[in-house]
Parts: structure tokens; sequence; C-alpha cells
């Protein structure tokens, strides 16, 4: 009640400013809960006195992060469905996520499973951002060992082109398959963080038109655009962290694969970035997975269904699923529940507030101001209501 108190007064002081309604010894009174609510503030980050109080004040946003928000799309082919609708679905997803008001929007790229449609980001990107008008389309991530550095650099410069300031390009060292896949997609792949490396820095010099043979002769990325893609370095554990600070990149911490992952990583970052033409300082985001429905009921369904897929993937089982229903159905062993809670710093779910101030939570942990969100779930219908919630929950 002295909360609410000096927020009243606070109100009827400041934001109305009629000074002529407030005797001496209220205003004695408002100064004493102004330094307790302060004080209180700056020790909770905002209390859940506050968050959940049924009144609200204006000021209130004041003292909140504007906090961005992207997605990361896996093409999931749901039981009982083809490819071609989990391509569809991403698409359809990329064009809601756009009138909505999110950030950018992100496709990985893994093989070898039919769980999982998403192969080619950047040829899927093509068709997101055709669809789209403002969202910043992006991989999430090239897994670069994959590939050749020269023929990234040009189908990135390529998507550049056709959409000029709206192309990302994020890269991972994860082979985002079998290592056997893996050898197949590049022959020449030796699996060695020198070689990633050795990649990475061909990669720059492709983007500005500095590669050269020994013999000096210049290789070319070709179109030649007028700009080059943002460039993400993704990491999971920390190893990361260092190369996109050498390079000057942007940082993308997945906490969606290691929920035991420290804002220590991004602090590392930040104190080892060498600045570069494209990001000047440094810039870090997070990704998480996220659940959000109507009622806590519902969120409690759309988490078992996560719950299931991660001890699939751990059984090393990324095909053939069960349906979202029978998966409700599932009695957990003691061992998989076990590994459900290893596995609970990786995913985020309840209702629009509980998630909201989650993810705020989150932010402020790790000292970033954006979070790329990724949803599976058991249905389409969930899955764009848990994007629509979150949209609305932090207006965007």
């Amino acid at each position: 009640m002295e909360l609410y108190f000096f927020l009243e007064t606070f109100q009827t002081v400041i934001l109305n400013g009629v000074k002529e309604r407030i005797t001496p010894e209220t205003k004695i009174r408002s100064y004493i809960q102004f330094n307790k609510f302060f004080l209180h503030l700056f020790i909770n980050l905002f209390s859940e006195e506050i968050l959940s109080a049924e009144r609200t004040y204006p000021f209130q946003s004041l003292f909140m992060k504007k906090i961005k928000l992207g997605i990361l799309d896996h093409s999931v082919v749901h039981t009982g469905s083809t490819a071609k609708e989990a391509i569809d679905e991403t698409i359809s997803t990329a064009i809601l996520a756009d009138a909505l008001g999110y950030s950018r929007f992100w496709v990985s790229e893994h093989h070898n499973s039919t769980f999982i449609a998403g192969s080619a980001p950047e040829i899927l990107m093509v068709k997101l951002a055709s669809e789209t008008k403002s969202i910043r389309i992006g991989s999430g991530g090239i897994m670069l060992p994959n590939h050749s550095a020269l023929k990234v650099a040009e189908n990135f410069r390529m998507l550049e082109t056709l959409f000029p300031g709206r192309i990302d390009l994020g890269m991972g060292r994860a082979p985002g398959t079998d290592r056997l896949t893996s050898s197949l997609l590049n022959p020449s792949n030796d699996f060695a963080e020198e070689s990633y490396l050795r990649q990475l820095d061909h990669l720059q010099n492709f983007f500005s038109d500095t590669a050269y043979t020994r013999d000096n002769r210049r290789i070319l990325a070709v179109p030649q655009s007028n700009s080059v893609p943002d460039q993400w370095i993704l990491s999971s554990s920390g190893g990361s962290s260092l190369i996109a600070a050498k390079f000057g990149l942007g940082l993308v911490v997945a906490k969606f694969i290691n929920g035991f992952v420290t804002r220590e990583v991004i602090d590392t970052y930040k104190e080892n970035f060498k600045p570069s033409e494209y990001f000047p300082s440094p810039k870090a985001m997070l990704s998480i997975f996220v659940l959000c429905a109507d009622t806590e009921g519902k969120a409690r369904e759309m988490r078992k269904f996560m719950d299931y897929v991660f001890m699939q993937f751990e059984k090393g089982n990324f095909q053939d699923f069960a349906t979202f229903e029978q998966i409700q159905k599932y009695v957990f062993t003691q061992e998989e529940l076990q590994r459900i809670k290893y596995n609970s710093g990786r995913i985020i779910s309840g209702t629009k507030e509980h998630v909201k101030k989650q993810l705020i939570d989150l932010a402020d942990a790790f000292d970033v101001d954006e979070i790329i969100i990724s949803t599976m779930a058991g249905n389409v219908e969930d899955r764009r209501r848990s994007f629509e919630l979150i949209a609305e929950a932090f207006e965007l």
C-alpha cells in the first residue's frame, strides 16, 4: 500500500503537474516512499509487485529496456504432413512476423533429417525476402564448413543485391547433421578449427574485394553489390565468441542449444572486440526456444511436446515422431525427467505475461537488447498463436 501511495502521489505531482494538491505532510511522506521505492527497484530490477499490479502507471515504461525480437525458423515437418507443407509454413510465418513487427527472420541449415526440411537457407531466403516488406531475412545459420567460402560470398552478395539492407549472414561451424553427411556436402572438410578460421578470413576478403592468389591474381565474389550482408557468428559454448571478436562481427549466443551458457560469453566478446568496417562496436544477441499460449495449461502441453523432441534428438532420432496427441499421453521415464530438467534452461514457456517477464529478465542478465526466439510446436495454429501473443506482450 505504501508503494501504491507513492505511485499515486508521483503521478499527481510529476505527470499531472498539479502541485497544489499536495500538502506538506503528503510531500514528506512521498519523498520517503520515493527513496524506498527506488532502492527496491534497483535491488530487484522491477519487483513482482509492480509488474503484476492491477494498476499501471505511465512512467513504468521509462524503466523497461526496449527489446527487439526476431524469429529463428527450422521448417519443422509435423507428423502426418509433408516437407512442402513445412516450407509453406515457414513462408507464411515470415509474412506473419513481418506484419507483427518482428525485427528479423532467420532460417536454419540441417541435413539428413525428415523432421526438419530446411537444408538450403540461402535459397529459401530469396522466397522469404520477396514475400515480405521490411523484416530482415537471414541464415541461422550457414554451417560454413559444409560450403565453399567463395560460394557463400557470392550467394549472399546476390541476396544483398536483390534485397539491399535486409540480409543477414549468420554462420556456425557445427555440421548441422552427422559427420558422414557433412563430409559428403564438402569432401574437403577436415573438421579442424584452423580450417574454419581460414574460411572466415577468406570470406572477409571476398566481401571486401581483397582476395588474391599467391601469384597475385585477384578473385572477385560476384555480383559486385554496393553493400554486403551483416555477418553474425553463432556460439553455444563461448569458443566462437573470441572468433566473432577477432573478425569484428556480430555474436549470437545460442541458449536454445546450451541452456547453461552465461553472460561471460558476451562479456568476453565485448572485451576482445576489434572494430571492423561492418561493426564499429560489438553487437550481441541471444537465441532461445520460446513457447507462449493463452493459458498455462496449453503452455504445459507445448512444453511437453518440446521436451519429447529433445529426448528424441538425444537418442539420435530425427524422424518419425509421435503425434502431438500421442505425446501428451506419453509418460517420461525417471532418466528422461532428469534430462528434461537438465535441458530446462533452453526453453521459456508460459502465458504472454510470464514469457515477457522471463525475456526481459534474460535480456538484462545477458545485457542484450535483441532476442531471437525459436518455436517448435505440435501444430501450425499453436505456433502462430505463440508468435502473436509475444508480439502483443511487447507491443511490437
